[in-house]
């Protein structure tokens, strides 16, 4: 359908850590069958499309981002047939389905890599990245993967190293082998034509790297996001070579109609670098903006931001905004330290920005990060601080000891914390936080479905954020002081009762005006 065509502008979707969503079959991890049996709750919620991470068969080194296969599903998570059951019964309720797609490496256990170490004459050697030992016998350069170690693995068979950007067991493609390519062009075509409405691309910004696996430079003092390690990612990650690969992706994802989704995880502090994987509008359409998911909850830093994104992407190409997801610790815990004003505000912010919003599983209820103890953990990439399972934690459907995630007296795969702020609690409370994201969605629903919403930031003292988002103007007090504001229009939604008072904003409260 043409109203299909790009329907990702102005939608929300809304990201399911599938271990973590229901379980159905008392094993204690969630599975496809959980999300099927919750497509009512997320149509009530007002949400376009569920990102699903990730559901293809793995080792669980690093919990599915270590592929096995790229045509099946998880046994652990269900079936193939189960997966076209939910993209079938999603359809039905007007809800996309993407997935997710790690390129950037598969498991060491995936049948390519056994068949490519097992010598150097294999047909499949080249499908990796494979180098000979540097002038002192160690890696053949300084880069480094995401633990902090040497991105290189030593095979003792052939003599040479392989990289590995994330862990030992996660070997790197080699995207400058034109069979890889193809192998992806199969990949992309099999999942689209079961009806998968598009892919987050896992690691999208380092799939190429430099030819000469030159090493990578100091970083200068302020490269943020850009630098791993003391070592900025200009040759390691990031190549210019990478936009083309994806515009190859884009004329695949074209091709259907309507036309599939492609959304890059660009891990990237610059937002020009993160522009760039647009490239002319024929690349990604959807670009993290990690940048955004990292700045303090400040006015200033906030629409900074939002100010830069807009004038660095090219005309047309909408921006996504989002606040948590699988990797970091979740907003109401990094933003607003607990303080539910704080998560309602942030709440509102999100739903009126123009462009396309990520609701992370539990962001709805203002759900909070779960400490694990040491050993509960089962997070391998980040193990020598909090790593990231805090994040990962079960959803909290109800406030008994399992939060309704699995069945009375079963383990759950990780711990599930205090259940007291769960769905069923909130579900009924008028003004609960998850009333009001329902409602802020369905507002952002019918002000900017289908479209990317003008944006225009408005005069305003100094810790308040202001904006016109196409109709509709916001403004925030991001202080713990009330702060007076200029007249406005009537009020369409605020972000707790009594926020405004005349023309005096409580402190952490937003009122979306007409």
């Amino acid at each position: 359908m043409a109203g299909d065509a790009a329907w990702w502008q102005g939608a929300t979707l809304y990201q399911v850590y599938v271990r973590s969503w229901l379980d159905m079959n008392g094993d204690g991890y969630g599975d496809i069958r959980g999300i099927t049996a919750r497509l009512d709750y997320l149509s009530w919620l007002g949400i376009d499309g569920i990102w699903l991470s990730p559901t293809m068969p793995s080792a669980d080194q690093d919990w599915g981002y270590d592929v096995c296969d790229y045509y099946g599903v998880h046994p652990d998570l269900g079936t193939l047939e189960e997966l076209d059951k939910l993209i079938a019964e999603a359809g039905a309720h007007g809800i996309k389905i993407l997935l997710d797609l790690a390129p950037n490496h598969t498991s060491s256990a995936h049948p390519w890599f056994t068949e490519a170490a097992s010598g150097r004459d294999s047909p499949r050697r080249r499908w990796y990245v494979w180098a000979d030992p540097g002038r002192d016998g160690g890696p053949p350069n300084n880069w480094l993967a995401a633990t902090g170690e040497p991105a290189w693995q030593r095979d003792d068979a052939s003599g040479q190293y392989y990289l590995h950007r994330f862990l030992p067991s996660q070997p790197d493609l080699n995207w400058r082998d034109p069979a890889v390519h193809e192998a992806f062009g199969d990949i992309l075509r099999f999942w689209f034509d079961r009806g998968v409405t598009g892919f987050r691309v896992d690691a999208a910004h380092a799939l190429y790297k430099d030819a000469g696996l030159r090493d990578d430079p100091p970083a200068p003092e302020g490269s943020g996001l850009d630098a791993e390690f003391g070592l900025l990612q200009s040759r390691s990650a990031n190549q210019p070579e990478t936009t083309g690969l994806f515009r190859e992706w884009r004329a695949i994802a074209d091709s259907y109609d309507p036309p599939r989704l492609l959304l890059g995880e660009t891990w990237v502090g610059d937002l020009e670098t993160m522009a760039g994987y647009h490239g002319g509008g024929d690349a990604l359409q959807l670009t993290m903006n990690f940048p955004f998911f990292f700045a303090g909850f400040t006015a200033r830093e906030l629409s900074g931001i939002v100010a830069q994104t807009l004038a660095a992407l090219p005309p047309g190409e909408c921006p996504v905004w989002g606040a948590s997801n699988h990797d970091i610790s979740r907003f109401p815990s990094r933003w607003c330290g607990g303080d539910e004003r704080k998560a309602r505000l942030a709440l509102l912010i999100l739903a009126m920005l123009p462009g396309a919003l990520i609701v992370y599983y539990g962001d709805e209820i203002a759900m909070p990060d779960v400490p694990v103890p040491p050993g509960l953990r089962r997070d391998q990439m980040t193990a020598g601080d909090q790593g990231r399972d805090h994040a990962r934690t079960p959803m909290q459907w109800d406030g008994t000891s399992s939060g309704g995630f699995t069945a009375a007296g079963v383990r759950p795969w990780l711990p599930c914390g205090d259940t007291s702020r769960n769905v069923a609690a909130q579900h009924g409370q008028p003004g609960s936080v998850l009333r009001l994201c329902r409602d802020l969605l369905a507002l952002r629903s019918a002000e900017h479905r289908g479209r990317i919403a003008s944006y225009r930031q408005l005069p305003a003292p100094e810790e308040v954020w202001a904006f016109q988002a196409g109709q509709l103007r916001v403004t925030a007090n991001m202080s713990d002081r009330p702060a007076r504001v200029g007249p406005g229009g009537p009020v369409v939604a605020s972000s707790s009762p009594g926020a405004l008072q005349g023309a005096t904003l409580a402190p952490w409260s937003g009122v979306i005006t007409a």
